[in-house]
């Protein structure tokens, strides 16, 4: 079987490295997220564990859809008894382009015509939409007249772990953080620091990494347990996956750390972690008031920017000659402007371009050696710069898709730095857009 895991734009190699640490079947890394193949069970360990992936899709079928008649005809040929019954509840979301067909709505429209068409011929009776949660998530990918059927596994995004209880302005989504975090090169042995944590997202997904603690844990379900197809052997299974992981949970860990000066930020770290059940050692207190780790370890921060007691460069000017005080540690910013990076003052390791819906991102990585770090007069981020992506992934992005079914770009909904709006990227936006957002749903 083959499938597609989305994620957030520039975290492929993340997720990629994650489902290969699976030992799920065969994975390459694409835009927008990763295509991997196996059986299902594969695929339902993905959705239990993977703390990077947004949603996993199930390749169904891929043929031309020229018109309106091709698309009906083409998801009315396919044999839905096996995925769908009429007692079962369904939605389909839609993404088109350079297509005959043009607008979502209709494309969603015209597919859930011939689906219940089908229906009512074989049974007299047909499966009933539900937009919010469907027992059956369909999702129909139309590029260049080609059309490609997805069943959605998780039904809601799995980025959704079910303890943001409080939230602050302009939230980091829980993936993007856990794909920070890989990124940035935590050995989950070292302690981790937030020093800037607005609703600690951060810091609680680096405890739950550290204590073996599988995101999908939180959900009652996900909807491949609603399918017909979902037999008893698969909920055995499923029920097994289950009990694993809760004893593969760990105890022991680093110490984790969060703070911040806004005393709203920190009580909502403090709710959200309660709901974790992270035991993250939290603290009301300025950045630059912040220590060192002992042992060395790792600090990880989405900074703010805008309006602040101070203009933009003083703080970042004075952030970076505290960050030189960390000796033997490594640092990871998420630095939205050119003039944060260059006001810092730090000559940086390496950097990965991502992607927050339109907004363009460099997770920025340092290391402080012996309190000293040179400053980097030529910090820039010139058209040239080239992102710490590594081969494998850039020649997979160069690749054809799969089948002709993934589309090419992600521009995923995720969190913005706090402050005032920054100048938005001019990539193009792509098909997991809408199924992130809810998307075109009938």
């Amino acid at each position: 079987m083959d499938f597609f895991a989305t994620a957030a734009k520039g975290t492929e190699p993340a997720l990629r490295d994650e489902l290969i640490h699976m030992h799920i079947g065969r994975v390459r890394a694409d835009r927008g997220g990763v295509h991997f193949t196996g059986s299902l069970e594969g695929a339902y360990k993905a959705c239990l564990y993977s703390r990077i992936a947004l949603r996993v899709f199930l390749h169904l079928r891929t043929f031309e859809a020229l018109d309106e008649d091709g698309l009906y005809d083409g998801i009315r040929s396919m044999d839905w008894d096996e995925h769908l019954s009429p007692s079962h509840t369904l939605a389909i979301t839609a993404w088109c382009r350079d297509s005959a067909l043009t607008h979502t709505n209709y494309v969603a429209q015209k597919a859930k015509d011939a689906i219940v068409d089908q229906q009512r011929d074989r049974h007299g009776k047909r499966s009933s939409v539900d937009r919010k949660d469907a027992d059956v998530p369909i999702f129909v990918h139309l590029v260049k007249n080609q059309a490609t059927i997805y069943l959605d596994l998780a039904g809601q995004s799995l980025h959704r772990r079910g303890y943001r209880r409080r939230s602050v302005d302009a939230p980091l989504k829980e993936n993007l953080a856990a794909a920070c975090i890989r990124l940035a090169g935590w050995d989950r042995k070292s302690p981790f620091c937030d020093p800037m944590c607005g609703s600690g997202t951060l810091a609680i997904e680096a405890w739950q990494w550290s204590r073996n603690i599988a995101p999908g844990l939180s959900r009652k379900r996900f909807a491949f347990e609603r399918w017909p197809s979902f037999d008893s052997s698969a909920r055995k299974y499923m029920s097994e996956l289950r009990e694993q992981a809760r004893a593969d949970e760990i105890e022991d860990g680093p110490e984790i750390f969060a703070s911040d000066l806004d005393h709203k930020a920190v009580m909502a770290s403090e709710i959200n972690a309660v709901a974790a059940r992270a035991k993250i050692i939290l603290d009301k207190k300025s950045v630059l008031d912040l220590a060192p780790l002992s042992p060395p370890g790792f600090v990880i921060s989405n900074p703010p920017y805008g309006q602040r007691l101070m203009t933009d460069r003083e703080f970042y000017g004075k952030l970076g000659r505290k960050l030189r005080t960390l000796s033997n540690h490594k640092v990871a910013l998420l630095l939205i402007k050119e003039s944060m990076e260059r006001d810092l003052g730090l000559r940086r390791d390496k950097f990965q371009i991502m992607f927050n819906g339109d907004i363009r991102f460099r997770l920025t990585m340092f290391t402080i050696k012996h309190g000293k770090n040179k400053v980097s007069s030529k910090a820039s981020w010139h058209k040239n710069d080239r992102p710490s992506v590594d081969k494998k992934h850039h020649r997979a992005k160069k690749a054809s898709p799969h089948k002709g079914s993934s589309p090419k770009g992600s521009s995923p909904k995720g969190s913005s730095p706090k402050g005032s709006s920054p100048k938005k990227s001019s990539h193009k936006r792509s098909p997991w857009d809408e199924v992130k957002r809810g998307g075109h749903k009938h």
